[in-house]
C-alpha cells in the first residue's frame, strides 16, 4: 500500500451567495487599497490522508467517501478533488 494526500475542495456554486467571500473583498481587501481585486469566494479544504496500490484508487475511493457520507451538500456546493500527492512512509 501506498499513502497518497489526497485534496477535497468544497465551494459554494456560482449562483449560490459567498458572504464570507465577500466581507473579506469589502473589509479587508477594498479597504487595504487593492481595488483591482474583482471578487474573492471561499471554500473549505480537508486534506485526507489515504492508503491505497494507486493515485486513481485514491481519488475513486474519496470521491465515493465524499459522495456516500455526504460531506458536502451537492445542491449548493461543489466538491472537487485533487491534487494527489503520493507520500512518504
Amino acid at each position: 500500500m501506498v499513502r497518497y494526500l489526497v485534496v477535497v475542495t468544497i465551494e459554494n456554486k456560482e449562483q449560490v451567495g459567498d458572504p464570507e467571500g465577500e466581507t473579506i473583498k469589502k473589509d479587508l481587501i477594498f479597504r487595504s487599497g487593492y481595488s483591482n481585486v474583482e471578487s474573492v469566494r471561499s471554500a473549505k479544504c480537508y486534506n485526507i490522508v489515504i492508503n491505497t496500490k494507486t493515485e486513481s484508487e485514491a481519488k475513486r475511493d474519496v470521491t465515493k467517501l465524499c459522495e456516500e457520507l455526504r460531506i458536502y451538500n451537492p445542491i449548493v456546493s461543489n466538491c472537487s478533488i485533487g491534487p494527489i500527492r503520493k507520500l512518504k512512509k
